[in-house]
């Protein structure tokens, strides 16, 4: 037997001796696999041409086996064999690569993030939609390419991971985004809307979104009149996802957690109405979740971001329960999430009607008015971790949504509303940033913000300052209860905005309080403290990512402590330890 190490990646190659016209929609190939404590069915996939594959991995070490089976009839697929001896990481090893620790799942609180060997996890992501697509080149040297034009996708992760990041928000598809001189918005005769990409709404222009695979499905489609704008999905194309497959095993190699959702809304509407549902679209999941079940990943079924062109939000809960009935959930514990818009339980609902989400989110929705989601997900049963997944992007207005002009000192401080406010609302499992031009996957000559240029922006270099207000008492974090209305006065600013309103977080024992004050707070007082009690007051910068001690401050008989003034007139985070 060979050899691997536990969290490997092992890829089961199969090729078949059947002749079959779409192995995409006929033929279900899968392996049996057994190993200490574990024995689950793990589905493969079609990867062109007679081949089909099962990547799966070692949850522990020991002799792992297993047995191929198929839908079908076909000697290349069934009752073929093999097993491997896992082999445990060194300490060193694990230090340099936190991926070897395993699948990222929630505590057993509910409340945070952590690997399989119980090491925390603190998400903190960055949003590029397209990683899929020639607007994130790939490089199959390893050379070192400055941030501009010539950049590749490693020279990327690479700046990213040196700013702290861990994360990258990913859509594996967009099928029906295309520059083939269609307008990006049109209607079918039957009223059914069909978005061919996002772009520019004033000229129709849309965005190519292919790779040197091509697209990820194939064409024509079937939608009458619409054959060039809209695909075949029940055909899918094998060579696009295999480009995508050295991006994901790349980001595996520097310790990153994708999130990875399968496709967004605008393709779902013309999907459900000309394909099968919930079955085309659960087989395109179900592709999707087995080609990367072997990845340290976040999955999710659908990028939910707005209503246009979209099945209704409810309707993907026969996709996410179907799999989960029929397949199972990720064989290795991967999360479940979505991205959604205000949140993903008033969207999906909570575990009665959605229990294939096993991490929550909100999104869209930007301005700090809309963080009390995360405190109402917070407090839903059973208590599942949350994170803001698309909160404000640095540089971006949308509609009527407050905006500052990108890389400016306002800009920076509408992203930090975002994280401290985010997070002291009850979104403890971490923040995922996102800015002009990276969300898009801006390279085109014109496009306003380009990527390069939107890379060195210095609102990213506050985001890994999030994680060290969260850790000032390690995981305690996770213990705390948000209530901003702990502080006051609280909403001093607009409804609409970024400035003016606090945060707050309290543990149960009142030991504990953790606040953000957006610029333009009042000076404050903190109710709900221990009578008479003493507390520690110690100024977090947000700019810098340092403690700053501001003395004793006391409980009064009314339990409340007034603090100190601000340092100066920015944005501020404060923690109360109870003294002794």
């Amino acid at each position: 037997m060979n050899n691997v190490r536990v969290w490997e990646e092992v890829e089961l190659v199969f090729e078949t001796e059947g002749d079959w016209g779409n192995p995409y929609v006929e033929v279900e190939v899968w392996v049996d696999l057994e190993g200490p404590g574990f024995a689950k069915r793990l589905y493969g996939f079609w990867d062109g041409g007679e081949i089909f594959k099962v990547r799966l991995t070692a949850m522990v070490p020991g002799e792992w086996k297993w047995v191929s089976g198929a839908n079908v009839e076909d000697g290349g697929l069934v009752g073929k064999r093999g097993g491997f001896i896992a082999e445990a990481w060194e300490e060193e090893e694990l230090e340099e690569n936190p991926n070897r620790r395993g699948t990222v799942r929630a505590t057993a609180d509910g409340r945070g993030l952590e690997y399989a060997d119980g090491t925390p996890l603190f998400l903190l992501g960055d949003t590029w939609w397209s990683v899929p697509t020639f607007r994130y080149p790939w490089f199959d040297d390893d050379e070192v390419r400055p941030v501009g034009p010539e950049m590749g996708f490693k020279d990327m992760i690479r700046y990213r991971k040196e700013q702290g990041f861990n994360s990258i928000a990913i859509l594996a598809a967009l099928p029906n985004w295309a520059n083939d001189g269609e307008k990006s918005q049109l209607e079918t005769e039957e009223g059914i809307g069909i978005r061919s990409a996002w772009g520019d709404p004033r000229t129709g222009s849309a965005k190519d979104m292919h790779n040197s695979g091509g697209r990820p499905f194939e064409f024509p489609g079937k939608i009458p009149g619409f054959e060039n704008v809209f695909p075949d999905v029940d055909r899918i194309n094998p060579a696009y996802f295999r480009e995508f497959d050295l991006k994901m095993s790349h980001m595996a190699e520097q310790g990153f957690v994708p999130f990875l959702e399968a496709a967004r809304r605008d393709c779902t509407q013309a999907w459900q109405e000309y394909y099968e549902w919930p079955g085309s679209y659960t087989r395109y999941v179900r592709y999707v979740w087995s080609r990367y079940q072997a990845r340290n990943v976040v999955f999710s079924p659908i990028h939910f971001d707005w209503k246009m062109f979209a099945a209704h939000p409810r309707d993907f809960n026969a996709v996410g329960n179907a799999l989960m009935r029929e397949y199972g959930m990720p064989p290795f514990g991967q999360l479940v999430s979505a991205n959604s818009n205000p949140s993903s339980l008033s969207h999906f609902g909570g575990e009665d009607e959605a229990p294939w989400i096993g991490l929550h989110q909100t999104g869209n929705r930007r301005e700090h008015e809309f963080y009390w989601y995360l405190t109402e997900i917070f407090h839903a049963d059973p208590p599942k971790p949350a994170l803001n997944g698309e909160p404000y992007y640095s540089g971006l207005k949308l509609g009527d949504q407050v905006g500052a002009e990108g890389n400016t000192v306002r800009d920076d401080r509408y992203v930090r509303s975002g994280m401290y406010g985010s997070f002291l609302s009850g979104g403890f499992a971490g923040h995922i940033y996102g800015v002009q031009g990276l969300w898009g996957g801006d390279v085109e000559e014109g496009a306003g913000v380009m990527q390069w240029d939107a890379l060195e922006w210095s609102s990213a270099g506050y985001v890994k300052h999030l994680k060290t207000f969260a850790f000032c008492e390690g995981t305690r974090f996770r213990e705390l209860v948000p209530n901003a209305e702990l502080v006051c006065p609280n909403k001093t600013g607009p409804g609409k905005g970024y400035e003016g309103w606090a945060f707050c977080a309290r543990s149960s024992e009142r030991d504990l309080f953790l606040l953000y004050f957006e610029k333009g707070c009042p000076q404050a007082t903190v109710r709900g403290a221990l009578h008479d009690a003493v507390y520690e007051a110690t100024w977090f910068d947000v700019r810098k990512g340092v403690w700053i001690e501001a003395g004793e401050v006391k409980a009064d008989e009314m339990e409340c402590v007034h603090l100190p003034g601000f340092p100066d007139g920015e944005d501020w985070g404060l923690r109360l330890m109870l003294k002794g």
